[in-house]
């Protein structure tokens, strides 16, 4: 039996990834009351990652805060590993790369080992990944330093964006909790900001590497457009006409099949 705090994080965990689900849904799965359920989503829908609908319950599309990283690590799981596969297809020996925080990126920092791309420098702000990086002979490694935020286990802020604006960046993978057509890639942390939008002026190639699972959602801290992208890595389940704007706008998509691994389709305009 969960306490409440867990109920409600499986609750916020579940909705994250479903985007939706229903009163009856949840109970079965924590064997609980729906009274029990609508309690958990009022006080979710108070701190504003839920709304509750009609029989059920959805994702705020405002994010107001992220999952901590063990909890994202979870979600998506094999769409995260085939998408790291398809990102380290992208290098070149001798590259400067740059790796962003978060899960997605732990698994591209995975294939850009396993690719042995040699004479590769990798610059992080991720400790999870200059950890699982940190004894491989063939990559140099340099961590941004600066401000740590323990929930997602990277630094941010003004001091690993001024250290980002002293190198140049030959490809640089970019994550993001939130990214539509409309908005642009955004996030609801001012610190995760600057430290992306320093990485994207020092950058040649600058690819966002997101799950359709946080596309249609955005953040208070706007980013950048999609077109000061050159790619993006997603998978199959993006919609349709999202694939055709982002084609439109000269971006090269790459969406990994998430029922036959990491073959992929790519759209142009």
């Amino acid at each position: 039996m969960m306490i409440p705090e867990q109920r409600r994080d499986f609750i916020y965990r579940y909705v994250h990834e479903k985007n939706a689900a229903s009163f009856n849904e949840l109970a079965d799965l924590m064997s609980v009351s729906h009274m029990t359920v609508r309690r958990d989503i009022q006080l979710l829908e108070e701190e504003g990652k839920v709304i509750a609908i009609n029989g059920g319950v959805k994702l705020n599309n405002l994010l107001k805060s992220e999952l901590p990283w063990r909890e994202k690590a979870e979600l998506n799981h094999d769409v995260k590993r085939k998408m790291g596969q398809l990102a380290a297809m992208l290098i070149e020996p001798g590259q400067t790369l740059y790796l962003d925080a978060g899960t997605s990126l732990f698994e591209v920092a995975k294939a850009v080992a396993a690719s042995h791309c040699f004479n590769l420098t990798v610059v992080t702000n991720d400790f999870s990944i200059s950890h699982y990086l940190m004894d491989m002979p063939h990559i140099t490694l340099y961590h941004t330093g600066g401000l740590v935020d323990q929930r997602n286990r990277s630094c941010l802020g003004k001091s690993a964006a001024s250290f980002l604006h002293t190198i140049n960046i030959d490809v640089a993978f970019l994550s993001s909790s939130s990214w539509d057509t409309e908005r642009g890639m955004s996030t609801p942390s001012e610190g995760k900001a600057s430290v992306k939008e320093a990485v994207l002026t020092v950058s040649r190639r600058r690819v966002l590497v997101c799950d359709s699972s946080k596309f249609g959602k955005y953040g208070m801290f706007h980013i950048c457009g999609l077109q000061q992208l050159t790619d993006i890595i997603s998978d199959n389940r993006l919609p349709e006409d999202a694939q055709q704007t982002i084609a439109s706008q000269g971006v090269k998509l790459h969406l990994v099949d998430g029922l036959e691994g990491a073959r992929h389709a790519e759209v142009s305009g």
